[in-house]
C-alpha cells in the first residue's frame, strides 16, 4: 500500500517566500559574523547598549504567539472555528506586544543618537532588527486577515490550506527572530 508523501503546510508558494527570506536573512547574517570577526573589540562594546531585557521579552513573546497559532491550525483541524479564532486573537495580542516592546526599543537608540551610521554594529542591528520589524507587522497583518476568514467560517477540518500557509509564513518570523536574538543580543 502506497502512502501519500506529505507535503509542507500551507501552499507551495509560501514555501518559495520562506527560502527567499531564510537566504536573505542567512546573508546579513554572514555579513554580521564576518563584520564582527573583523571588528570584535566595537561590537562588543556596541552590544552591551542594546537592552537583552527587551530582546529577552520579544523572544518570549513571539514563541508564545507561534504556540497560540499552531493551536488555532490544530482547532481548526478539529473543525472548531470559535476555538481557532479565540487563539488567533491571542496570538495576535501578543505578537503586538513585540511591536510595543520594538517601537520603545528604537525610540531609545535614536534618542540616544544611534542611527545607521553610528557604527558597522549598530548598522546590522537596525538593519536586521528593522527588518524583522517589518516582517512582523506583516505577519500581524496576515494573521489578522486569517482570523477575519475563521470568524466567517471560511475555513474547516477539510479547507484550511490559507490557515496553515499563513501560519507558516508566522512560524518563519518567530524562527528568524530566535536566531537573531542571540546573534545579535547576546554572543559575545
Amino acid at each position: 500500500m502506497k502512502t501519500k508523501q506529505a507535503l509542507p503546510p500551507g501552499d507551495f508558494g509560501i514555501w518559495v517566500i520562506i527560502y527567499v527570506e531564510f537566504v536573505t536573512f542567512a546573508a546579513l547574517f554572514i555579513g554580521y559574523a564576518f563584520s564582527r570577526r573583523a571588528n570584535l573589540e566595537m561590537f562588543n562594546e556596541s552590544q552591551l547598549l542594546l537592552n537583552k531585557t527587551s530582546g529577552f521579552i520579544n523572544t518570549v513573546v513571539l514563541i508564545t504567539s507561534s504556540f497560540l497559532v499552531v493551536k488555532a491550525v490544530q482547532a481548526i483541524k478539529k473543525n472548531n472555528s470559535e476555538l481557532s479564532a479565540k487563539f488567533l486573537l491571542a496570538a495576535m495580542g501578543v505578537g503586538s506586544i513585540f511591536i510595543v516592546v520594538k517601537i520603545m526599543e528604537f525610540a531609545e537608540k535614536f534618542e540616544q543618537g544611534i542611527n545607521l551610521s553610528t557604527n558597522t554594529f549598530f548598522m546590522f542591528y537596525l538593519m536586521l532588527t528593522v527588518f524583522h520589524f517589518l516582517h512582523v507587522v506583516l505577519g500581524l497583518i496576515i494573521l489578522f486577515n486569517i482570523y477575519q476568514k475563521t470568524k466567517l467560517g471560511g475555513y474547516s477540518n477539510t479547507d484550511h490550506k490559507g490557515m496553515e500557509t499563513g501560519a507558516s509564513y508566522w512560524h518563519l518570523v518567530d524562527l528568524l527572530w530566535i536566531v537573531l536574538f542571540p546573534l545579535v543580543y547576546i554572543m559575545r
